[in-house]
């Protein structure tokens, strides 16, 4: 049994690199509370990529976990994270079943085929941010808002199909899915707008289908209501928007982020020693976009090796922020962000049948924002210090409220021969 007391986790996310260093020096698995809930935070990488392969460990509150529902919906600020009904709850066939329906989407050539459309969306953001620039030279711009936010919400918007006049709604209220600061009743009133929302892009979508993916998903549904039920559809799309966006805000914010506070490692890729791939995997490593990720079951006993036993229906919180930075498996510079890094693996999209379908996207996505962005504005610098920059109110989000840059001189155009 874990020996420590229990760690109850900041939920404003204010210091979670000691949060992070506390968690592994209690272990490999150590009991925490998360909003009121106890489970056991998984900060080794090892234990943590060995339990998300685990037939023994479920993602389905209804099936494994005995304080769902009646503990749970209404009274934890977090419910919505375990109640929806995708693949992101779903555990053995039906997690098949239902990322089936939406893999193809999301898989590596399809995903190329959207390269020439994101680059054409970052150098109309880009040519924003230089119009603003010239009209109010040597003033700081949120890159975070005016970049990191529009690209990918413009293209998860345009993969479902989502009307330009509600997206801004959507992203707030999704931005309210990952406040961990909120209180259960909030958080509650956050989902039925976010359902509200939905409802009307299925009633929209019904009467006047496009060539997009909640059109598709509204046909699988109406032809075969075995494919997936009226509620997981509208799950499915929460999804799709909130995992498709709001990490690779994260992504970008702290690929920025990094660079701009470790110049010496800016100037290594400007050099060619090392790639905007490279910069984007250890990003990933180094500030995962996603910190700890609620939540996994035991489904039955699980014993640890040199460690605790699992109880069967017990809660399993995945620590990625935490197991990024391990030194058992990163050595001594674990904390150092480092684009020439040999090990560049890690955990940030997870592992298993749940890995994260949309990492080939938000990697085509991170990795064409950095190169352009850098290339048009090859001066940019962040405006305040690195540590006056203020984390994102979330456990669970890795982000900074606001990202304020100075975009400095633009490049000259490249010559035409």
């Amino acid at each position: 049994m874990d020996q420590h007391p229990i760690l109850v986790l900041d939920p404003t996310g204010r210091d979670r690199h000691r949060e992070s260093a506390e968690l592994r020096a209690r272990g490999p698995v150590t009991r925490v509370d998360v909003l009121g809930v106890e489970a056991w935070a998984v900060s080794d990488p090892g234990l943590l990529r060995a339990l998300l392969t685990d037939p023994r460990v479920s993602k389905d509150p209804r099936r494994h976990w005995p304080r769902f529902p009646q503990d749970i919906v209404g009274r934890w600020p977090l419910a919505l994270w375990v109640a929806v009904e995708s693949m992101f709850t779903a555990f053995g066939g039906d997690h098949r079943r239902l990322r089936r329906l939406v893999g193809p989407a999301f898989a590596p050539r399809r995903v190329a085929r959207l390269a020439p459309a994101v680059e054409r969306l970052v150098d109309a953001l880009l040519d924003d941010l230089a119009a603003t620039a010239r009209q109010e030279p040597g003033r700081p711009v949120d890159l975070r808002e005016h970049f990191a936010y529009p690209l990918p919400i413009r293209v998860i918007g345009d993969i479902l199909g989502l009307p330009e006049s509600t997206r801004a709604a959507f992203r707030r209220l999704v931005d309210g899915v990952f406040d961990t600061t909120l209180s259960a009743t909030a958080a509650d009133a956050n989902t039925e707008g976010l359902y509200a929302i939905l409802s009307d892009l299925l009633a929209a979508k019904r009467a006047e289908p496009g060539d997009d993916m909640t059109s598709a998903l509204i046909a699988a549904r109406d032809e075969d209501g075995s494919a997936l039920t009226e509620q997981e559809l509208a799950d499915t799309l929460l999804l799709i928007v909130g995992a498709g966006y709001e990490t690779t805000v994260n992504l970008i914010d702290q690929c920025v982020t990094a660079l701009l506070g470790h110049p010496e490692q800016l100037a290594r890729v400007c050099s060619g020693q090392a790639g905007w791939s490279a910069v984007v995997e250890e990003a990933l490593r180094y500030e995962a976009p996603v910190a700890h990720l609620p939540l996994r079951y035991a489904v039955e006993d699980i014993p640890l090796p040199h460690g605790p036993v699992l109880r069967a229906g017990e809660a399993i919180l995945a620590s990625y922020a935490a197991a990024g930075r391990d030194p058992a498996v990163y050595g001594p510079t674990a904390d150092a962000f480092d684009v020439c890094r040999a090990d560049t693996s890690h955990l940030a999209f997870g592992h298993g049948a749940h890995v994260c379908l949309g990492a080939a996207l938000a990697r085509l996505e991170a990795g064409t924002a950095l190169r352009r962005l850098f290339t048009r504005f090859p001066r940019l610098a962040l405006a305040v210090p690195v540590d006056a920059l203020r984390p994102v109110p979330s456990l669970i989000s890795n982000g900074h409220r606001e990202l304020p840059v100075l975009l400095g001189p633009e490049a000259p155009p490249p010559r035409r021969n």
